[in-house]
This record gives structure tokens, C-alpha cells and sequence, in this order.
């Protein structure tokens, strides 16, 4: 059965291969949708079943994958900065807290679905402004939620508890599972 990743991350393809999972990148159209007052599990569930269920709709004799990331703070979600000032803004509120990465996937194949949300705590190291200014100019934030990400710098994250995969975008431990119940990967 032929998968797709309802997705244009690079992050998640490699996840992926790391899995050795042959697969095609199909990114959703959807207008994701989401109620931001839902507990965070429930959040990312809805928009990983939004962009699975978009790209299934054009491939229905596949196995497609749609998944979605948010990084949850003091009961906020913090999602992709609209510009630099904001990704400055939210690594600063980062910086020496602890926070939770949410990733939720949904897979549709044939009549069946599986789903799940995975959740990672983020301890942040003290992050200097000089620090800051200089991630944020790399230009990395700028496509990731929570404006980081954890492959990028080993000066941001002090320790995490979960998950590694889940705080890059995908769970690789849940979805090798998954795939492997379903016979799309050995």
C-alpha cells in the first residue's frame, strides 16, 4: 500500500525514512481549523485528522498520514512566529521554563484510522538576548512551532522527558508502531 505524508516538512520526511518508509509528500490544502480553548491533545488531534482526511479525499487508495505540532506554554499555544520579533518574543518567554511539545498524527488507510497525540516536556536552557538575536537571523524559527527546533542548536534545550522525534514533528516510536500494524513498514 502506497503512503503519503500529509506534509512538506523536511523534518517528517526524514523522520520517515528513518523508519524505513517508502512514501510520497503530498502536502494538505486544507484551511486548518482548529479551537484553541480544547485541551492541547485534543488541538493537534483535529489538525493532524484535517490534513490526513484533505490529501485522503485525493488518495483514497492510499495510506496517507497527516500530523501537526504545537509547543504549549502557561495554557497558550505557541504555534509558527508571524515574523522575527515574535519568534524573539517567544524564545525570551522559553528561555529557563519548561514547556510541552504536542504532536498529534491520523492515519487513514482503506476503512481504518489510527490516531494518537504524543506529549514531550521541554526544558529550556537561559537563552542570552546576544543568543536569541543570532538564532532568530539564521532565519531557522521561522517555519517551526514554539520558534524552535531541537535538531538546530544544542545550546537551546537543557534536558527533555518523551519523546526526541515528537519535539522535531513526528513521533517516530508511535508511527513506526502504527505503520507496522498496518504491514507498510517491517
Amino acid at each position: 500500500m502506497k503512503l503519503i505524508l500529509a506534509s512538506a516538512s523536511p523534518r517528517r520526511r526524514e523522520i520517515l525514512r528513518g523508519l524505513g518508509a517508502a512514501f510520497e509528500a503530498v502536502p494538505s490544502a486544507c484551511d486548518e481549523r482548529a479551537d484553541f480553548s480544547l485541551p492541547p491533545r485534543e488541538i493537534v488531534l483535529s489538525l493532524a485528522r484535517q490534513k490526513a482526511e484533505e490529501v485522503f479525499s485525493r488518495f483514497p487508495g492510499a495510506a496517507v498520514l497527516g500530523a501537526d505540532t504545537i509547543v504549549y506554554f502557561r495554557g497558550k499555544v505557541l504555534g509558527k512566529p508571524k515574523d522575527a520579533e515574535d519568534a524573539k518574543r517567544t524564545l525570551r518567554m522559553l528561555s529557563g521554563n519548561t514547556h510541552s511539545v504536542f504532536t498529534g498524527y491520523c492515519i487513514l488507510c482503506g476503512g481504518g484510522r489510527a490516531e494518537g497525540a504524543c506529549e514531550t516536556e521541554v526544558e529550556f536552557n537561559e537563552l542570552s538576548e546576544a543568543f536569541i538575536e543570532e538564532y532568530v537571523a539564521g532565519g531557522s524559527p521561522m517555519d517551526k512551532a514554539g520558534s524552535y527546533g531541537i535538531q538546530d542548536d544544542a545550546r537551546l534545550v537543557k534536558a527533555y522527558r518523551g519523546s526526541y522525534t515528537n519535539i522535531v514533528g513526528l513521533p517516530e516510536e508511535a508511527i513506526g508502531a502504527e505503520l507496522k500494524k498496518l504491514g507498510i513498514v517491517q
